[in-house]
Order: C-alpha cells, then sequence, then structure tokens
C-alpha cells in the first residue's frame, strides 16, 4: 500500500469516508466532490493502479459489487439511471483503480465531459445520502446487510 493513497488511507481506517458497502475485497463510499449527491466510488481494497492492472480474481467482486451499489443509488437517489466510469491515469485523480457510479436524470445538465460539481451542502446532507444507500442496499442484500454493509 502506498503511503501517499488516500483510498489506501480509506480502507486502512486511517482516514474516514462515507461508506456505503464493504466486503472483503471492495470498498464504496461517497465521492467527496459529486457530480450529484448519491456519487459513490467502488475500488478494490488492495492498491491497483489501473483497470489493466487488475487481477483476474478480482474482476468479479469489482464488477459485481459495482453493479450492486449502482442498483441501490439508483433506487436510493430516486435516479432515472446511472452513469458508470473508470478513468485510467488520464482524469484519474487517485491512483488507485476506482468506478464511479453516478445517479442520472434526465436534463441534469451532463454533457460531454464538462460536468459542474454539485457538493453536499453540509456532513448532515452526506450522512443522509449514506443512510438511503445503506438501506438500498440492505433491501438488495438483506441476508448480508449486517456483514457487508460498514457502520456509520
Amino acid at each position: 500500500m502506498p503511503q501517499a493513497c488516500v483510498f489506501c488511507r480509506i480502507v486502512s481506517g486511517e482516514i474516514g469516508a462515507y461508506k456505503v458497502f464493504e466486503d472483503d475485497r471492495t470498498i464504496a463510499f461517497l465521492d467527496s466532490g459529486p457530480l450529484f449527491p448519491g456519487h459513490c466510488l467502488v475500488c478494490p481494497k488492495q492498491h491497483i493502479d489501473t483497470l489493466a492492472d487488475l487481477p483476474a480474481e478480482l474482476i468479479a467482486p469489482l464488477f459485481a459489487n459495482t453493479q450492486l451499489v449502482a442498483k441501490a443509488v439508483e433506487t436510493a437517489m430516486n435516479a432515472e439511471g446511472s452513469f458508470i466510469a473508470i478513468n485510467n491515469k488520464i482524469s484519474q485523480s487517485v491512483p488507485h483503480l476506482h468506478v464511479h457510479v453516478v445517479p442520472r436524470r434526465r436534463k441534469d445538465g451532463l454533457k460531454g465531459f464538462f460536468w459542474p460539481r454539485t457538493p453536499y451542502r453540509g456532513e448532515a446532507e452526506m450522512a443522509a445520502v449514506q443512510e438511503s444507500l445503506r438501506a438500498a442496499l440492505a433491501a438488495i442484500l438483506p441476508s448480508a446487510s449486517a456483514r457487508n454493509i460498514p457502520p456509520a
């Protein structure tokens, strides 16, 4: 784990994040600079720079959990759909593989790649969005909810 990697520091618990999902191989948390509320990042816990570096045994867990988080984001945020993206090197602000899951609505203002950021209005809004996502995940995976959804 590179010491400077902010996502590795989140995984280790060294710094906090608004986690919405976690298992033994992946973690998902709210993006601190979201396109819209509910914008999550899904990452392997192991430090991996880019998608090309992802070991074969982590492909299924990463993308299965991305699919799960996307369902939860759409449900919790009453979104009409979602945008899923990975930046590799260019525009990858943190050099640790992560998948963006962004709630989308028709006419939401996202055009091309010049997207306005819509910050949270504060900690209370982030906590409310986190709880909505956790509830949606628990509804999708009721038997695994206690195991996979980290405490606040």
